[in-house]
């Protein structure tokens, strides 16, 4: 008798027990944010930036994990595999459409494996030159590279990245021959062009800014359609070289085959965090512009980068590191 009393009291108590702590009251996980990018890159800072507001958003805990290597990818596919619950989140950039076309083979579809919540901001770069090149500007650059072909060359900070596609762009609309010199990161690239040993590269604003105003470093154009606040006697590179432009991007992404409610609840929240006065103004910060647009927006964007970085990449015959 004492068993089966046992056992109808703990049925009663385990139904009280769902009925104080029902479903929804039970805690959750955090909210991951996979980067494929090391930290204190760009890229983490967006992602780290972001997840704070995000998680008072969504009153839960978000947390950015670091998963760099085969640019992005492996971050990537992580999140492709994941479950589409809503706990597995990542921040790419513009690499995610470059190597739709990069890459031979990926593990993943980069559309059909995710769903885009919203572009959280996009960053121009600069075309800077060291001093001993005889340009000013990017229509004299064109001018000095038609005329002897070959003869310049482009440090690059990363194959396959944002800034390596920008110099190939920009060849391949001005029709002229400059060399790329491969490097293992930013910091040795623009060290050998403040040397002189490497005439020019693309490179972020953040990355040269002080150099261009200890006049280290010549800045020839930016990549935005507009010149940049920060440097209003500089031109767009468009200005000479009509339809150029050329900005890094960042984004938050879901797994694919994810619920609607739960996609629109965590793209809503995302756009609430990016508009934000305080992820704004960090956005800002790092001389990025915020964005926040609707996730059909970002779809139809991504969906564009992946057909325009297609055609660069086999401009350039680009290949993976």
């Amino acid at each position: 008798m004492t068993s089966r009393r046992q056992l109808f009291l703990s049925l009663i108590f385990l139904s009280l027990g769902g009925l104080v702590l029902p479903a929804w009251a039970q805690p959750q996980p955090p909210i991951k944010i996979l980067v494929g990018a090391p930290a204190g890159g760009t890229t983490d800072t967006m992602a780290r930036t972001l997840a704070m507001v995000l998680g008072t958003q969504l009153g839960r805990t978000v947390v950015v994990e670091n998963k760099p290597g085969a640019g992005g990818n492996l971050a990537a596919d992580a999140v492709a595999k994941a479950a589409p619950d809503g706990n597995t989140l990542l921040m790419s950039f513009t690499s995610h459409a470059i190597n739709a076309s990069l890459y031979p083979s990926l593990p993943f579809d980069p559309v059909k494996d995710f769903t885009p919540l919203t572009m959280v901001s996009t960053s121009p770069s600069i075309l800077v030159a060291h001093p001993k090149v005889p340009a000013n500007n990017a229509a004299e650059l064109v001018k000095l590279a038609k005329a002897k072909p070959g003869q310049l060359n482009f440090a690059i900070g990363a194959l396959g990245s944002s800034l390596h596609m920008a110099g190939d762009a920009f060849k391949m609309q001005a029709g002229v021959f400059i060399v790329n010199i491969p490097y293992r990161g930013t910091a040795p690239a623009v060290q050998d062009v403040l040397a002189g040993q490497v005439d020019l590269m693309f490179a972020a604003v953040g990355n040269v800014q002080s150099h261009i105003k200890a006049g280290k470093l010549k800045a020839l154009g930016v990549t935005s359609a507009k010149r940049l606040a920060a440097f209003p006697d500089v031109p767009a590179i468009g200005e000479s070289l009509p339809g150029y432009e050329s900005s890094a991007w960042f984004g938050l992404f879901a797994p694919g085959r994810m619920n609607p409610e739960v996609a629109k609840k965590l793209a809503d929240a995302a756009r609430a965090a990016v508009q934000s006065p305080e992820v704004k103004r960090r956005i800002e910060n790092e001389g990025a512009t915020p964005v926040g647009n609707s996730p059909e927006e970002f779809s139809r964007f991504v969906d564009s980068e992946i057909v325009r970085w297609r055609k660069v990449v086999q401009y350039a015959g680009a290949k993976p590191e």
